[in-house]
């Protein structure tokens, strides 16, 4: 057999130990500990309630009116953000005058006073024209404009910035080869404009996902509202809060995945997300 030479005069290495880490994490699982040991000496939870009411048919119907109101209002402020960001950044003063002011009003009015703006615009718009204003704007249609168009202002600084963020150099290069302003947009700015604006929109739908329950205030029939209505009748409001808290959870984690992967395909060709 073939000899194994070893050299036994280098001291073995031994891992020192961190008493700062381990200090901090014996902490942080005591408190779980005391938490869960609180929680599950609660005698007032049912908590054999939490899966029957998480597949009710009321709290579905909330959750599916949820998503198409996150969704509809962040398709509908993605739009109106690119037109806001694109006057934003025109050479016309007054485009850039009315996106600012755009801007300015739906970013710095708190989302919940829009809401209350939109569903009571009656007060100060009776009618429109034929139109009986109180049959057009539902509390559905009020939390949509309210979203949407508080979605729009966000979206339009966010594109605004990934527009301005390619270096200006590459525009003039562009100019020199010849081609045209929307080429250059079409083949230059806007992919390298994507992949700064994909993760901040990604945040903002999660974001809007729970914004969304705002709407509540106004009676729209939301998951929140949906649970609030189930739990003033048979009084499980923490069960019926959990129910809600499970369902936003799983559908932000959904989006957390679909935002990883949409981010690793616009990523840079070498690069990881």
């Amino acid at each position: 057999m073939a000899s194994i030479d070893r050299d036994f005069s280098a001291p073995p290495r031994v891992r020192k130990i961190r008493w700062g880490q381990v200090t901090t994490g014996g902490i942080a699982i005591a408190i779980l500990l005391g938490l869960a040991g609180v929680v599950a000496q609660s005698q007032s939870i049912q908590w054999g309630q939490i899966p029957t009411y998480l597949v009710d048919p009321r709290i579905l119907n909330g959750v599916v009116l949820t998503l198409q109101l996150t969704v509809g209002a962040m398709v509908f402020g993605i739009a109106t953000g690119c037109v806001m960001a694109a006057m934003a950044i025109s050479d016309n003063p007054v485009l850039r005058a009315i996106s600012a002011g755009f801007v300015w009003w739906f970013r710095g009015v708190p989302l919940i006073v829009q809401i209350f703006l939109w569903f009571n615009i009656a007060l100060f718009v009776p009618t429109l024209g034929p139109w009986d204003i109180n049959r057009l704007i539902t509390p559905a249609v009020a939390g949509f404009l309210a979203l949407g168009l508080h979605e729009a202002a966000n979206m339009s600084e966010i594109i605004r910035a990934g527009l301005k963020a390619v270096d200006n150099g590459q525009r003039e290069a562009a100019q020199a080869l010849g081609l045209k302003p929307l080429q250059i947009m079409r083949t230059i700015i806007l992919p390298q404009a994507v992949r700064l604006v994909i993760p901040p929109t990604g945040n903002q739908a999660i974001g809007m996902l729970k914004a969304s329950a705002i709407v509540s205030v106004i009676g729209m029939r939301d998951l929140l509202t949906m649970a609030q209505q189930i739990y003033s009748a048979n009084f499980l409001v923490i069960e019926l809060l959990f129910v809600a808290s499970i369902w936003y959870l799983a559908i932000t984690t959904v989006a957390q995945i679909g935002q990883h992967y949409l981010e690793k395909r616009f990523a840079p060709k070498g690069r990881g997300a």
